[in-house]
């Protein structure tokens, strides 16, 4: 499957100069992006009449962590208080509600009320770095498999297959985005 990065929407792009990210968060923005955009291809291949928002999921990969640039602590290290950052950073800045939940909904993907998109996002967050999460991978699996009409067990392996190979091309996704440094741009935002 294709992951190499692939520009982001325009509005993410511009979004991420203007918050200041730094290099490696917009490359980790891009790794994830061509993940999304992987799994859509597949959803497309696979379950092409699945109402799914695929530009939504396209800016929401893209932006996901965006709120790391409130808290540069947990572009090295762990935290949580980047996703309601992220989400409020977005909405001060015109971006609709319904585009900047992802940075909220990306790291809470169990909770009640997520969507087909979150799912797609918080995946392409995982499997970008090569992370299997079955509780993710069978929510998203149920949640097509009703949607499509089929059971379980048949768009499990469908997905399990194209997961992998996601998963097996984590090597190099890594390795590009360590090549970025953690500091930001030098200009203001």
């Amino acid at each position: 499957m294709h992951t190499t990065p692939i520009p982001v929407p325009d509005e993410a792009s511009r979004l991420l100069a203007a918050t200041g990210a730094p290099p490696r968060l917009r490359a980790h923005g891009e790794l994830v992006h061509g993940v999304a955009v992987a799994l859509l291809s597949w959803l497309s291949d696979h379950h092409p009449r699945l109402p799914v928002d695929a530009e939504a999921v396209r800016f929401g990969a893209a932006v996901h962590d965006i709120g790391k640039t409130e808290h540069p602590e947990e572009l090295t290290g762990p935290g949580r208080r980047h996703e309601e950052a992220g989400e409020l950073l977005l909405l001060s800045r015109g971006v609709p509600a319904r585009l900047a939940r992802f940075c909220a909904t990306h790291g809470d993907w169990s909770a009640e009320g997520r969507t087909m998109e979150d799912l797609l996002v918080s995946l392409s967050d995982k499997v970008w770095k090569g992370a299997r999460v079955e509780g993710l991978e069978l929510l998203l699996t149920r949640r097509i498999a009703a949607e499509a009409g089929l059971p379980d067990w048949e768009v499990f392996a469908s997905l399990d297959d194209a997961l992998q190979a996601l998963a097996d091309g984590a090597d190099a996704r890594l390795a590009h985005q360590a090549r970025y440094p953690v500091a930001p741009y030098p200009h203001a935002r």
